[in-house]
């Protein structure tokens, strides 16, 4: 992440935005044990990396996610480059 938002600043925006207890979301977590995670949420992820980090994320690879990590590293990978 930059230096402008770390992993846990992001997990607490990501738990604010899927109406989670804030603390409760972990990275190992899948994402498929997520009761609010759907397809709106990912929506809601999409709109949170564009609007909080300035990186475009598509539904494809969001797709693919596993995990809350998954989520994590395909945002880092539009910070790193």
């Amino acid at each position: 992440m930059t230096t402008l938002m770390n992993k846990e600043e992001f997990l607490r925006l990501l738990e604010a935005q899927l109406e989670l207890p804030q603390g409760s979301l972990k990275e190992n977590q899948t994402l498929a044990d997520l009761n609010s995670w759907d397809s709106m949420a990912s929506v809601l992820f999409i709109a949170l990396a564009d609007e909080k980090l300035g990186v475009t994320v598509s539904g494809n690879e969001i797709a693919k996610a596993k995990t809350v990590k998954d989520l994590l590293s395909i945002v880092e990978s539009r910070l790193a480059v």
